[in-house]
């Protein structure tokens, strides 16, 4: 019955990899979209909240969110005026999560050892590569 319907296996995916990296992430007391956030801050600081989101594919309140809750653990700070726009914000690190960011960089690299194990590499590779046209062409 459910063989041909996306609806259902793809949530049943997401459950399945939610528990999985929401187990990983919890020995920093983050979620793992919290994780990857500070994650992408640290390989490109001063990312505007703008281009978080289309990074993350989230809305912007949902970042907006993710920001504030992240700036009260103070994991991330924000500066104002980073490209020259007074009203635009860069999102930085602080010294606080520098450390941290490469603990959770290990983990993400943990995380994809265990799905390669799992999957294989080349399988893992195509099912990320689909999952990802699949979701601009639904759009």
């Amino acid at each position: 019955m459910f063989e041909r319907c996306l609806y259902f296996n793809v949530n049943a995916l997401a459950r399945s990899v939610n528990r999985l990296w929401s187990d990983a992430y919890s020995e920093f007391s983050l979620s793992p979209s919290h994780a990857y956030l500070l994650r992408l801050v640290a390989s490109q600081p001063g990312l505007t909240p703008k281009q978080i989101c289309r990074e993350l594919k989230l809305e912007k309140s949902t970042i907006s969110r993710f920001l504030d809750a992240l700036e009260l653990k103070g994991l991330v700070r924000r500066k104002k005026g980073i490209s020259g726009d007074a009203r635009e914000q860069g999102i930085f690190l602080t010294k606080k999560s520098t450390e941290l960011s490469l603990q959770l960089e290990k983990k993400g690299n943990e995380l994809y050892g265990k799905l390669i194990q799992s999957l294989g590499k080349n399988d893992l590779t195509s099912l990320v590569s689909e999952l990802r046209k699949t979701e601009t062409r639904i759009d």
